[in-house]
C-alpha cells in the first residue's frame, strides 16, 4: 500500500493529506479513505473546535509543538491538507505504520 496521504516536503516538513470525520465518539486514525488517512474526531465542527483538535491530534502524534502543526487547506471541509514543521524519521516511520 502506498502512502499517497503522507509525504516529505522538500524542507524536511511533513504534508499530510487527510479525511475528517468530526463529533465522532473518540478522536484516533481510522485507516485509509481513498488518497487519504481518515482521522476521526471527538470534537464537534463547531467555531474552529474540530480544527484546533486535529491540529493537537497531530502534534501530539508526531511528538512535535502543537506551533508546529499547521492548516494548509480545507478549513471548512472534511478533505484536509496538514503541515508538520519538525518531525523526525520517528514520526514518519509512526504515521507510515497507520
Amino acid at each position: 500500500m502506498s502512502e499517497d496521504w503522507l509525504r516529505r516536503a522538500n524542507d524536511g516538513a511533513l504534508l499530510l493529506v487527510l479525511h475528517v470525520q468530526p463529533g465522532a465518539k473518540r478522536t484516533g486514525f481510522a485507516g485509509r479513505h481513498g488518497d487519504a488517512m481518515k482521522l476521526r474526531l471527538a470534537a464537534p465542527p463547531v467555531d474552529g473546535k474540530a480544527n484546533a483538535a486535529l491540529c493537537a491530534h497531530v502534534a501530539e502524534f508526531c511528538g512535535v509543538p502543537r506551533s508546529a502543526v499547521t492548516l494548509v487547506a480545507g478549513e471548512t471541509s472534511r478533505a484536509k491538507r496538514v503541515r508538520v514543521e519538525g518531525a523526525d524519521d520517528m514520526a514518519l516511520a509512526r504515521l507510515k505504520a497507520l
